[in-house]
């Protein structure tokens, strides 16, 4: 296994319990959620296959629904949010560029660029996730609210893990 493979699982195994035990009880005013553990999916390499990407988003998603008790709602968005992963990506970098980005964080896209990307998963995944969950459009108003205050708290949540994350790898170079 590769250097960057054991640094993966060790950020898998890190993140989804700390999204399950910390960020799921951390609801603000009744509304806004953050999903963090969306970044697990936003941060594979470009060169990732799509049928391993999109096992690996339902696996993310199983094991999420198993401790919030959403009955498959994750899986799903997990699951689509894989399958979208490399189209958003090609929308802020050239077909060309990705060869050179190995993992797609925030060192090897830019800030920038990564920034939009995950802002535009974020946006996705939670348009998904609220509208899924309500099943309905009768009140627009609440799904509008959910849907983009927990966007931009996921996004924040998200940019401090990328921070930290890229801060660390920094230091050891």
């Amino acid at each position: 296994m590769s250097k960057a493979t054991i640094r993966y699982l060790i950020l898998y195994c890190l993140l989804l319990p700390i999204q399950v035990i910390v960020l799921n009880r951390l609801v603000l005013f009744n509304c806004a959620i953050p999903l963090a553990f969306i970044y697990l999916l936003t941060v594979l390499p470009a060169s990732f296959g799509t049928n391993r990407s999109l096992s690996l988003g339902f696996v993310t998603g199983v094991i999420v629904d198993a401790f919030m008790d959403t009955y498959g709602l994750n899986a799903l968005c997990c699951t689509i949010l894989a399958f979208v992963r490399k189209p958003v990506l090609h929308m802020y970098i050239l077909r060309d560029e990705e060869q050179t980005v190995q993992p797609c964080d925030m060192h090897s896209l830019g800030m920038a660029v990564f920034l939009k990307y995950n802002l535009t998963m974020s946006l996705i995944y939670c348009a998904m996730l609220f509208t899924v969950e309500a099943f309905s459009f009768f009140d627009v108003k609440r799904l509008l609210l959910r849907t983009v205050a927990s966007t931009i708290y996921t996004f924040v949540i998200i940019a401090a893990i990328s921070g930290l994350y890229n801060s660390r790898r920094e230091k050891r170079l």
